[in-house]
Formats: structure tokens, C-alpha cells, sequence
């Protein structure tokens, strides 16, 4: 007599979409980070949501909080050569013909370090069509009474020289405003202008066009998804892009440190799919950077690459 297989599976509680949530807790603050991709999923103060996110068991809808490794943003057709060799990738965003925010935003990401409001989570990337080397990156999220840091470091593990780019893509939470009256200054002097693919095809400056948010102003009519560079730092070496008029928040301010030379500020998504939000991206290069090698990072074997960048409200 033949006994039916089982399934371990089938008697186990299935895991949420986003996999497995960590809760970090400070004061007002209440994070959660998942699983897949390593990201950010949820962030809340006093119970009001600063970050536009998703609940526990959907995808991560329009890049929400994920961690964008080894590049931002877009590689036209999946196409790139270095030193000699030509790589194709898949194309992530079919629908331009684009390989899309790196490859490890739906990867499996575990903790190596928790306390009650931090948590160091990390991945391992291998090779794979279209990319050759493999990838240590460890993400630290902590809460601070001033709001959010996020301390990156990704080290090549494996042989060859790693092509290498950084994105993070949070979303400000608008609530129920409305884009067009959010106050928004972007620091910036230059913009990348792009094509009908979101493919960049040059870099102007902003002075005179409908992108230059280097004074505070209202978004008004200006559709946003731009990449900014040539970023005006403070004092402590810091650029800060700031949302202010929110509804139910004070201003935000997304700040990053010296590894990062450009901004992506996208308000496509601000209602058009799940909780309001404006995104501000860090980005360590612009779109495309494969191809153009416009400030990619080569890691040597053994090398490391580290960036910081936070969420401060009020």
C-alpha cells in the first residue's frame, strides 16, 4: 500500500506577503521592517503614519521602502559591458524595456543585530544572468528621538571588480493634502532630463525651469519624477530635501551624507495606488549608470562601500 505523500508546508502557518516583520519601538515612533527586500514597511508616530506604506501581506506597491542594490533606478533595455565582457538582465520594468531598482528588492533578508529600537538586517547577492559577483550588504535602521537613520554598508565578497549603486525609495506620507500645495525645497542646482522610457538624456540646471525648488515653494503643477544632482550640503556635510504643509504631520526632511550625490523626488504615485505619499530617494548615482559610469562605484574584492541617510520630523 502507497501512503500519500505530505506537504510540511501545508501544516505550516503561511508567512505574510512581506515575510517576516521586525517592530522597532522609540517613545512615539513605531517601525516595522520586512523581510523581503529588507525594507520599510511601516512607520508611525503618536499613530499618525510618516511613512506612505503597505500592509503586511501585500507586495511592496511602487518600490515602497525597498532597498535598491547594486543600482537605482533604471538600465536601459537590461544592457550594460564593462571591461570587455557584455551582460543582459532581465527586464523588471517591461513595459519601458528597462532592468529596474537592482535585484535584491524581493530577495530574503535576515537580522543580524536587534535591540528594542534598532535593527541591523542583511543579504547576500550572487551571481545570476546578467551579473557576475556577489554582494555583502548589511542595512542598520534606528530610531532616535529626532526621527529615522539608516546606515548602509555593501562589501564585495566574492571575485572581480563589482559595479555598484545605492537607492533607497521611501514615501512621505501626505495623507489626504494635496501635492500640488506641499511646500517643497530641493537643494539642488542641476536635473536630469529624461525620455519617454524614464531614460536620462542629459543634465540642465534647474535655474529658470519649473524644477528648481532651491527656495521653498509650492509643487503646484510640476510632475515630478527627477532625478536632482549637484546638491547644496549644510554644515555637517548633510543635503536635506524638505517637505512642508503636510495635513496631519510637521515638516519632513530626508538628509543623506557624502556617498550620496543625488536625489529622485517622484509625486507619480501620490494617489494613484495605496496610501498617499511623495517619494525622496537617496541615490549614490544617477539612472542609467551602468552604461554612462557616471559616479559608479567599482568594488574590488574585498572592498566596501558605506552611506548614510536619515528622516527627521518638525
Amino acid at each position: 500500500m502507497v501512503s500519500e505523500p505530505t506537504s510540511s508546508a501545508a501544516s505550516e502557518q503561511a508567512s505574510p506577503s512581506s515575510g517576516e516583520q521586525w517592530v522597532l519601538r522609540r517613545g512615539p515612533d513605531v517601525l516595522t521592517v520586512v523581510e523581503v527586500g529588507g525594507g520599510l514597511r511601516e512607520w508611525t508616530r503618536d499613530g499618525v503614519k510618516v511613512l506612505a506604506g503597505y500592509q503586511a501581506d501585500e507586495m511592496a506597491l511602487a518600490g515602497r521602502g525597498q532597498q535598491l542594490i547594486p543600482w537605482p533606478n533604471r538600465i536601459r533595455d537590461g544592457r550594460y559591458e564593462l571591461d570587455g565582457t557584455a551582460y543582459q538582465l532581465a527586464l523588471s520594468e517591461p513595459q519601458l524595456g528597462n532592468a529596474s531598482h537592482g535585484l535584491v528588492r524581493w530577495a530574503s533578508w535576515l537580522p543580524a543585530e536587534r535591540t528594542e529600537d534598532s535593527i541591523t538586517v542583511h543579504n547576500h547577492l550572487f551571481p545570476q544572468p546578467g551579473w557576475s559577483w556577489q554582494l555583502a550588504s548589511r542595512v542598520t535602521y534606528r530610531l532616535a528621538d529626532d526621527g529615522l537613520t539608516v546606515h548602509i554598508t555593501v562589501t564585495n565578497v566574492g571575485a572581480g571588480r563589482a559595479p555598484f549603486g545605492y537607492g533607497a525609495h521611501p514615501y512621505v506620507n501626505i495623507g489626504d493634502s494635496s501635492v500640488a500645495d506641499l511646500s517643497l525645497r530641493v537643494p539642488a542646482d542641476r536635473y536630469v532630463t529624461v525620455d519617454d522610457r524614464m531614460l536620462p538624456t542629459g543634465t540642465v540646471e534647474v535655474r529658470d525651469t519649473a524644477y528648481d525648488f532651491r527656495q521653498a515653494r509650492p509643487i503646484g503643477g510640476t510632475q515630478l519624477d527627477t532625478a536632482f544632482t549637484g546638491l547644496a550640503r549644510d554644515a555637517d556635510g548633510r543635503w536635506r530635501v524638505r517637505l512642508d504643509g503636510l495635513a496631519a504631520l510637521p515638516a519632513v526632511t530626508l538628509w543623506a551624507d557624502a556617498a550620496f550625490g543625488w536625489t529622485q523626488v517622484f509625486t507619480g504615485k501620490a494617489a494613484a495606488e495605496g496610501e498617499h505619499g511623495v517619494a525622496v530617494e537617496p541615490m549614490s548615482c544617477p539612472p542609467d549608470a551602468f552604461n554612462s559610469g557616471t559616479d559608479l562605484v567599482r568594488l574590488d574584492p574585498g572592498q566596501t562601500w558605506s552611506g548614510t541617510w536619515g528622516i527627521t520630523l518638525g
